[in-house]
This record gives structure tokens, C-alpha cells and sequence, in this order.
């Protein structure tokens, strides 16, 4: 840290994670302070608010300890800052980027501004190249590509968690850059058998050699939780601008930073908006979700697919809401297919990866992949209209196409949306050629002759 200023016993108030100081300083937003109290301990943390009378300070540790009188605040004079080197894939961090695996700290190349740096927008490249998932669903149908940011809507009880590990261990770059592909992987505000569950399952499937782990337990300062996505981007733009990897982070749950977001806006005495978040909550999560993308001249390019969970389930509510706003897309988990036994319970109909056309196709998967999805979609979409009809006039009641597509809606959701194991890309599309073929050829109208008589005609 550069030169400090110290003030002592100028606390004028002690709200939770929040610590009120008569201004007597000229300081700036985001800069770093420390905090001592009369138990000895130091708490890092930074100035969150300045009015014309006091100072708000966000304390990443807890308050408990800390008397009015006898606080010592020391003033860094600039932001908060993460030392990074390549040393850090491999490695598991707590929410504030303190190494919490038992190993060495960290030999330091460069310090980071956790808020990241501005980007000029001429700058950005369009995202492109796709990223295989394993998850057929995603590969298939929604296709992440290099540089988008596309979130997993979900809902309390849903396995995100488990999907999360999984395309982690599983996402890969195909051809060029594959050896070059990296994770980062933050946990925000998770109970502590998730941290277990997150930890052990990178450490067994070796995946924590190309992987950093941020780990924010929901006992954590929630102060300290809007933290933690931040210091794990930074990482990824380091890992991805200077070091030159194409790096893949996951954000989970970007509701617990929303909620304490909530609290701790609550706290500042701010005016709330929708359901009592702060009214700057689009701004702010724009702050995170934008730092993904690629940039003309520099060698990576950080994708983000960030998971939140719906409350009740409501895809209005103002997180899913304003996310969808600001991201490239969703991926929807649906309750009915999971209460069905299917995993991963990936609604395909409201899923849409806006990017997916940049990624797929000829030079980039297989020329065929294109057309194949939106065939899979549009007899997906007949066969739920058919389930609908069925619901009312009974299965005998339909016609004997809408009885084919009622059999392909069934054969569908447990055939290619479920999966034991991961898929390659390749897997995938056989099975969705497969799946066409029980369809009458008539109602293929968006495959081409060629295509039909190839894949639905030729030999399995």
C-alpha cells in the first residue's frame, strides 16, 4: 500500500458491517482503509459513502470489538488491490482474495484495482468461437461462445450447484487456444458443505490445476460478499489480458450479493427501489457482468456464466429481471423437469443464447449444427403445444402427427436433455438427428433435402 493518513477516535457510529466517521479527511470513494480497535485485531475495509459530514466505511470483517473511542482508521489513499502472478491457477482464495488452501502466499507481479479498469468500448471484440460444455442442452441448443456472458436462472433446490461443477470440469475450447482455457470459480455467500462440495470436487477431478477458487461463506461479512466477485474478476482479467488464457468464470449465487447488496444499502440509510434493492442495482451489476468480453489487441478473453436463483421461482423478480437486461441471454432451470428426474433440468423453450449464431456453424462446430437446433426447437415447441391439447380432448382424442410429436416431446426431454454423463458436441447431434427421425419427413420444413436424406433417410 502507498502513504497513509491516520485518525483516531473519530467513529461517530457502528452499524453491523458498516463503521460512520466524522469527515475531517479529503478521500476519495473505493479507498482502502484499516481499521484498529482496542482488541487488537486490524480490519481491512474501504469507503463506501461521503456526504458533507461523515464518511461510511464497509468493514470486510466483523465489527464485534470495536469501541467508538479508542478506533484507529489508517487511510490507504487508494483503492483496494489484488497482487496477482500466474501462480494463482491452482490455488483456493477466500472472498477478499486471502489464500485459504494451506500453501504459500502468493509471489506478486502485478497489483489489480479490484473494480477492474474503464474499457473503451471501440475497443471490444465480438465474441466468437464456441465452448463446449458437456451439457447437450447448452452445446446444442444454447451455445456459450468465447466472450459472452450468459447467466443460469435457477431456483432454491435446484441443482445449479452440481451443473455449475459440472461444466467445470467439463468446458473446453475446441482447436486453437484449448491449451489455454482456464477457470475461475467464485462462490458467493454459499453455506459451508457447498465449499466443501465445490473444493473437493475440483480437487478430485484435477481440474484445480487450470482453476482459481474463491470461496465467500454465507457466516462471512456481507460486506465481504460484494467483494468477492469482484476479486475473482480481476483475477480472470489478469489471467485473460496480461497472461493471455481464455478464461471461463462462474458466479454463484449472484443472489446472495444482491441481497447483501440489499442489506447493506439498508444500512447507509439509502432509498430503496423494487422489493427494497437499491435503485443503482442495474448500474451495479452492470459493473460486473460487462467486465466479460474480448478486446482488440490483447491475447485472451473472459466468459462469464453466472448462476442466480429465482425467488419463488419468479422470473420477474428485479435480479433475473435486470440480469436478463444486461447479459447476452439465459439459460432457465425448470422445477417440473427435475421433480421428473431429469438432469440437468434445462428448459430449452425460454433459454436463448443471443451469441450462439457467432459461434456455431460451418469453420466453427459442424455446418449442420445450425439447422439441427432450430429443427430440435421447433418440434420441441409443437410437441409442449401437443401436451397442452392432449390435456384437454385426451391422447386418443389427437391426431396421429400430434401423437408422434407427443412421443418426440417425451423421447426429447429423456433422451437428450438428460444425460448421465457428459456429451461431446458430436454426441449430441447424433442423438438429435436420431430423435428427427421419428417425426414425419413432411414436417421437417427446416431441414434441407440434402440434410434429410443424409441424416434422416441414410443409415443410423
Amino acid at each position: 500500500m502507498g502513504p497513509r493518513l491516520m485518525v483516531k477516535g473519530a467513529a461517530s457510529r457502528i452499524d453491523g458491517p458498516l463503521l460512520f466517521l466524522r469527515r475531517t479527511l479529503n478521500v476519495g470513494l473505493n479507498q482502502a482503509v484499516s481499521v484498529d480497535g482496542s482488541d487488537g485485531r486490524t480490519r481491512l475495509g474501504r469507503i463506501a459513502a461521503i456526504d458533507d459530514e461523515f464518511l461510511t466505511i464497509e468493514l470486510l470483517e466483523s465489527s464485534a470489538g470495536l469501541a467508538l473511542g479508542d478506533t484507529v482508521v489508517r487511510f490507504h489513499l487508494e483503492p483496494l488491490h489484488f497482487g496477482l502472478s500466474p501462480g494463482i491457477l491452482g490455488r483456493i482464495f477466500d472472498g477478499v482474495g486471502r489464500v485459504i488452501d494451506g500453501g504459500p502466499p502468493i509471489a506478486v507481479h502485478r497489483n489489480f484495482r479490484i473494480e477492474g479498469l474503464p474499457l473503451n468500448p471501440v475497443a471490444r471484440a465480438r465474441p466468437r468461437d464456441f465452448i463446449e460444455t458437456g451439457i447437450s442442452a447448452l452445446d446444442l441448443m444454447n451455445s456459450l461462445v468465447r466472450g459472452q456472458k450468459l447467466p443460469i436462472f435457477s431456483g432454491g433446490g435446484l441443482p445449479h450447484d452440481r451443473i455449475a461443477v459440472q461444466i467445470a470440469n467439463h468446458a473446453r475450447l475446441r482447436g486453437a487456444g484449448a491449451r489455454d482455457f482456464a477457470i475461475v470459480f467464485a462462490g458467493i455467500g454459499i453455506p459451508r458443505s457447498s465449499a466443501d462440495f465445490f473444493r473437493r470436487s475440483f480437487e478430485s477431478s484435477g481440474v484445480l490445476e487450470r482453476a482459481t477458487l474463491f470461496l465467500n461463506l454465507a457466516s462471512d461479512s456481507s460486506t465481504q460478499r460484494l467483494l468477492t466477485p469482484r476479486f475473482a474478476l480481476t483475477a480472470a482479467e489478469y489471467l485473460a489480458f496480461v497472461e493471455g488464457k481464455h478464461v471461463l468464470v462462474i458466479l454463484t449465487d449472484m443472489t446472495n450479493y444482491c441481497e447483501a447488496l440489499r442489506e447493506v444499502s439498508g444500512a447507509k440509510g439509502e432509498v430503496p427501489g423494487r422489493k427494497g434493492f437499491p435503485g443503482y442495482l442495474y448500474s451495479d451489476l452492470a459493473t460486473l457482468y460487462e467486465r466479460a468480453g474480448c478486446v482488440h489487441g490483447l491475447p485472451g478473453t473472459l466468459t462469464q456464466l453466472s448462476i442466480l436463483t429465482m425467488p419463488s421461482d419468479d422470473i420477474g423478480h428485479p435480479i433475473p429481471d435486470l440480469t436478463g437486461y444486461i447479459t447476452e441471454g439465459q439459460i432457465v432451470l425448470s422445477r417440473e423437469l427435475d421433480r421428473a428426474g431429469v438432469y440437468p433440468p434445462i428448459s430449452v423453450l425460454p433459454s436463448l443464447s443471443r451469441l450462439m449464431k457467432d459461434g456455431i456453424g460451418k469453420g466453427s462446430t459442424n455446418a449442420d449444427h445450425p439447422t439441427l437446433s432450430s429443427q430440435l426447437y421447433a418440434a420441441y415447441a409443437k410437441a409442449v403445444q401437443a401436451r397442452v391439447l392432449a390435456s384437454v380432448v385426451g391422447e386418443e382424442g389427437l391426431l396421429d402427427v400430434d401423437r408422434k410429436y407427443l412421443a418426440f416431446g417425451t423421447s426429447f426431454e429423456n433422451d437428450l436433455v438428460r444425460q448421465p454423463a457428459a456429451r461431446t458436441l458430436e454426441e449430441s447431434m447424433k442423438l438429435g438427428w436420431r430423435l428427427l427421425r421419428a417425426l414425419p419427413k413432411a414436417e421437417l420444413s427446416r431441414l434441407s433435402d440434402a440434410q434429410i436424406a443424409q441424416y434422416i433417410e441414410g443409415p443410423p
